[in-house]
Parts: structure tokens; C-alpha cells; sequence
């Protein structure tokens, strides 16, 4: 909850998930069928917004036809209700515009837009390269600024500049500078969203609109609980759901890479049917398994899971 005592304005929703993108068994191709179930699961659990061909939808290791297919499938499991956004951030300009502008064809709510990663950019070239893909089409942005993996950190002055572009309605934070986006949240009208999950809480406390997480996707009940309990300014609930969570943070987070142990997890749970990932990703092995089931069982999250697939009218 904002410091006014009212809610953040969501423009794209609260509850937003990064979700996987599921193969088949030998990683060869989309498993569609299981990505459309994992869709509806999140939505019937309080998922509201879907972040598709981010980094943990393995966007490195997909092709511009599977990010559109995954996108094609999802809208068709779960109509309108939910906000898709399509992850379009790479390091080249004229590729990110391509895939915007395939993406917005296809509907998609919004674009993710990350830092472009691995080449440094300077703050200048950021900003063009954001604005060049906010001016190829009518979709609102989210900007992804998250510098441990693309190397460069927004700038404040970038991120007032960014914020002044109309289409420019969002930033996903995953560098934790809280005290950059309390001025930024004072200075502009850009939502911020959390995309750190450790710090999911502090985030909803200076006033984020909501998160865009990994773990929500194992957890998405819980994260749906959390955002309710700030909302009303519950602080003790959500200090308890924030503390119940913790466990689990820390091993999807930091006992393997993420999208590794979000999958894993998944398939632990019965939500998806395998937990196959694209090299150079290994797949967890037992150990990992193991620790990862435990630490499920102790959040009480080792259920499994039956889905069905509602179909767009």
C-alpha cells in the first residue's frame, strides 16, 4: 500500500507470474498442451498477470516462432481475464522491434523490455534502444531492470526519462534500490513491480503495485494472499506469509538456478508433467530433488495438481 493509504494504480495487474515454458521430454519442443495447463492452474490460483519468453521461459534457448506459439497457446487456455506480457528485451535493437511487433499482432497486453544485456550500453543507448521499441507499436511497456545479469543498471536519470514516454507505464525492479524507486514513485506516475522475491514485501510496503515472480508460480496462492494482506494493511499477516515463504525463496532462488527449480518444483507437484530444460541448463539432479521436495513439504506445497483446460470462446 502506498504511503496515502491508497492502492497503487496496477497497470497491468498485481499477482504476475514469469512462467516457465515447458518442453517435451527431451527438451526438443514445446510441450503446448502442459504450458496451457500450467497457464490455467496460475490464473485459478490468483495469477492475474503472465510474463511469457522472459529469461525464465528460457528465452536464450527459444526461437521467435516458439515465444509466438507459447503466446498463441496461453491467450487460447485462458481468454481475456489475465494480462499477458511478452518478453521482447534482447541485446539488438532491430530484433527487439521484430519480436514487439510480432507480439503486439498477437494481442499481447504488454511488452517486457530488460536491459540489453552483455554489450554495456551507455545510459544513452538504454534509452534509445527502450524507446525505439516503445514507439514500434501501440503496446504498453514494462522496462526490466535487473543489472546482475545484464550488466548495466538504469540510471535514475534514464528511468525520469523513460517514464515521461507515453507507452512507458511500468518498471520491474530486481536491482533493490528501494530508496531510487521511492524517488522515482514521488517524481512519475511509472508503476513499479517486484521482481526480486526475497524482497516481495518491502516492495508492497513503499508502494510497488504488485510482483512479477518465479516462486509465485509454485506458490501462487500464497503470493495471492500476501498482496491482499498489504492491501488492507494487514502487517502481520503478510509478515507471516512473507516468513512462510522465505524457506522457499531460498531454494528456488539460490539451490540451483531458478528456472531449474521452478520446474522441478512443478513437476514435484504434479502441475507439470516433466521438468526438461534447454542446455546450457542442467536439470537437478537427485540431490537437489530431494532438497527441493522437502523444503515443499514444509510449506505444506507438495501437493499435486489436476487442470483443466478452459478454452477461449
Amino acid at each position: 500500500m502506498s504511503s496515502s493509504g491508497t492502492i497503487p494504480a496496477r497497470p497491468f495487474g498485481a499477482n504476475g507470474v514469469a512462467m516457465v515454458t515447458p518442453f517435451t521430454p527431451d527438451s526438443a519442443a514445446l510441450d503446448l498442451d502442459a504450458a496451457q495447463a500450467l497457464a490455467v492452474h496460475l490464473v485459478e490460483h490468483g495469477v492475474d498477470m503472465l510474463v511469457l519468453g522472459g529469461t525464465t521461459g528460457e528465452s536464450p534457448t527459444t526461437s521467435d516462432e516458439e515465444k509466438h506459439a507459447i503466446v498463441r497457446a496461453v491467450r487460447e487456455a485462458v481468454g481475456d481475464e489475465p494480462t499477458i506480457l511478452a518478453g521482447v528485451g534482447t541485446n539488438d535493437t532491430r530484433h527487439s522491434i521484430e519480436l514487439a511487433r510480432a507480439s503486439a499482432e498477437l494481442g499481447v497486453d504488454g511488452l517486457l523490455v530488460v536491459t540489453p544485456y552483455y554489450s554495456k550500453p551507455s545510459q544513452e543507448g538504454i534509452a534509445r534502444h527502450v524507446e525505439a521499441i516503445a514507439d514500434a507499436t501501440d503496446a504498453p511497456v514494462m522496462l526490466y531492470d535487473i543489472p546482475g545479469r545484464s550488466g548495466v543498471p538504469l540510471a535514475l536519470e534514464t528511468i525520469l526519462r523513460l517514464a515521461e514516454h507515453e507507452r512507458i507505464l511500468a518498471l520491474k525492479d530486481a536491482k533493490g534500490d528501494l530508496a531510487q524507486a521511492a524517488a522515482v514513485m514521488a517524481a512519475t506516475d511509472l508503476a513499479y513491480y517486484s521482481g526480486e522475491d526475497a524482497l516481495n514485501l518491502p516492495w508492497m510496503a513503499i508502494g510497488a503495485s504488485g510482483i512479477v515472480s518465479v516462486v509465485g508460480q509454485v506458490a501462487p496462492e500464497l503470493e495471492t494472499e500476501l498482496i491482499a494482506a498489504v492491501d488492507r494493511s494487514d502487517l502481520p499477516l503478510a509478515r507471516t506469509l512473507h516468513t512462510r515463504l522465505s524457506p522457499l525463496v531460498d531454494a528456488i532462488m539460490g539451490m540451483m538456478p531458478g528456472v531449474v527449480a521452478a520446474k522441478t518444483a512443478l513437476a514435484l507437484q504434479g502441475v507439470i508433467p516433466h521438468a526438461a530444460v534447454r542446455g546450457p541448463l542442467a536439470p537437478a539432479d537427485e540431490a537437489q530433488t530431494r532438497a527441493l521436495a522437502a523444503v515443499l513439504e514444509a510449506a505444506e506445497l507438495s501437493g499435486g495438481s489436476t487442470t483443466t483446460i478452459r478454452r477461449k470462446a
